[in-house]
C-alpha cells in the first residue's frame, strides 16, 4: 500500500513538472526578448475587438519550430461555431508566394525558363491585340512587372490591357499571375485540378502540408470559417462575383486555402531552405521591384512572389492577403529562423498582421 503511495506521488510529481515546464514554453520575439503567452493573447484578444474581427488563427515560429497556436473568437458568428485548430480560411494574396515556389519546381525541371516570353508557351487571344504582351516573361510576372493591371473587372471597359512598356514599371497584378498559371496548364497539357494535382506532389506533400490547396476540396469547404466584413457582418459568398468566376479554378494569385499550422511547415520549408535548390532560393529572393521608401528611408521591394526591405528587414520575407471577408499576413525572417501567419475570417486581418508585427519587434514586454 505506501509503495503504491509512493508510486502515484513519484507520477503527479511528473506530471505537475511536466505541466509547468509546458506552460512555460520560451516564445521568442524578433527583438530576441522572452514573451508570455498570455501576453500575446491579451493583446491579441484586444486588437480583434478594436479591429471588429470575429476569428482569428495565428501560429509563431522559433527556430524553425511552431512554438505557439492559439485560436480566437469565431468561425460562425451567428451560429457561435468556435475557430478551431481545424478551422481553414482563405489565404487571398499570400497565395502568390507559395505560387512562386510552385513556379521554380517546372524552372528546375527544364519546363519553363523565367526569361522565355510566355507567349511562345501559350499565346493569349485576350491580349493578342497589343504585341508588346510577346515580351512578357515569367520573371516579370511573378514581380508585378509585366505591365497588366491587378483585374480587368476593375477596368472601366472590363477588358485586359497593358498599362506600361512591360519591366518598365511595377503595378501589381493578379492577372499576371494568372496568365502564367494558364502557361503551367499547357506545359504540362492538364487541366486545373491536374495542376493542382502537381502542387500537392511537388510542393505540398514534400513538405507534409495536409489540407493547403489552391482548389478547396470537400475537407476545406467543411472546415472552412464563414466570411465577414468590416463590420463584423456575414459575407453571402453563394452570390459573390469573384466566388462564382473562380469556382473551380486554381487561381494562382489569391485562391490558396489553409490554416497556421499547415502554412507554417510550408513556410519552415522557406526557411530551411527546403526542396529547391539554392540557385531558386537566390532566384525567388532577389529584388526585382522598388514598391515604396519609408520616411526612415528603407526602401520595400517585390522579388519573385515576396515583399522584403533594406536592412534591417534585409532577411525578412513577408506578405499579406484580402479576399471578400477574408485577410491573412505571414512574416518570416530567414537568418532567425522566425515567423508567424495569421489568418482571419475578417477584411481587417492585414492591419492585424502588421500590428503583430509591430508587436513582436518590441524590446520588452
Amino acid at each position: 500500500m505506501i509503495k503504491k503511495i509512493q508510486n502515484l506521488l513519484i507520477f503527479l510529481v511528473l506530471v505537475i513538472s511536466f505541466t509547468s515546464c509546458h506552460s512555460q514554453k520560451k516564445i521568442i520575439n524578433l527583438a530576441g526578448f522572452d514573451v508570455k503567452t498570455d501576453s500575446i493573447n491579451t493583446f491579441l484578444k484586444s486588437r480583434m475587438d478594436s479591429l471588429n474581427i470575429p476569428g482569428l488563427s495565428i501560429a509563431v515560429i522559433n527556430d524553425s519550430k511552431v512554438v505557439y497556436h492559439e485560436t480566437f473568437g469565431f468561425a460562425n458568428l451567428e451560429k457561435k461555431i468556435p475557430i478551431t485548430e481545424k478551422t481553414i480560411f482563405e489565404g487571398a494574396s499570400i497565395s502568390k508566394s507559395v505560387f512562386a515556389f510552385f513556379v521554380m519546381k517546372f524552372v528546375e525541371e527544364g519546363k519553363l525558363d523565367l526569361d522565355k516570353p510566355l507567349f511562345e508557351y501559350l499565346p493569349y487571344e485576350d491580349i493578342a491585340y497589343d504585341d508588346r504582351y510577346k515580351k512578357i516573361t515569367a520573371r516579370m510576372v511573378l514581380s508585378h512587372r509585366s505591365g497588366f493591371p491587378n483585374w480587368r473587372e476593375n477596368e472601366e471597359d472590363k477588358k485586359l490591357k497593358i498599362k506600361f512598356e512591360p519591366d518598365t514599371d511595377y503595378e501589381y497584378s493578379g492577372e499576371g499571375y494568372q496568365y502564367l498559371a494558364m502557361v503551367l496548364k499547357q506545359i504540362e497539357d492538364t487541366d486545373w485540378n491536374g495542376l493542382e494535382m502537381l502542387f500537392q506532389k511537388k510542393v505540398a506533400k514534400p513538405l507534409k502540408l495536409e489540407h493547403t490547396v489552391f482548389i478547396p476540396t470537400s475537407y476545406t469547404n467543411e472546415h472552412k470559417a464563414e466570411p465577414y466584413n468590416n463590420q463584423c457582418e456575414w459575407i453571402d459568398l453563394k452570390n459573390n462575383y469573384w466566388y462564382k468566376k473562380d469556382k473551380g479554378v486554381f487561381v494562382s494569385s489569391s485562391s490558396i486555402h489553409s490554416e497556421p499550422i499547415d502554412f507554417s511547415k510550408w513556410m519552415i520549408g522557406v526557411m530551411n531552405k527546403e526542396i529547391l535548390s539554392k540557385e531558386s532560393y537566390n532566384e525567388l529572393f532577389k529584388h526585382r521591384s522598388t514598391i515604396s521608401t519609408s520616411s526612415t528611408g528603407i526602401n520595400v521591394y517585390y522579388t519573385l512572389g515576396y515583399i522584403t526591405a533594406d536592412k534591417p528587414y534585409n532577411s525578412t520575407y513577408f506578405h499579406g492577403g484580402s479576399n471578400d471577408g477574408f485577410t491573412c499576413y505571414y512574416l518570416m525572417d530567414i537568418s532567425k529562423k522566425w515567423g508567424y501567419v495569421l489568418f482571419t475570417n475578417s477584411e481587417n486581418g492585414e492591419r492585424l498582421g502588421n500590428e503583430v508585427w509591430n508587436y513582436f519587434e518590441k524590446e520588452s514586454e
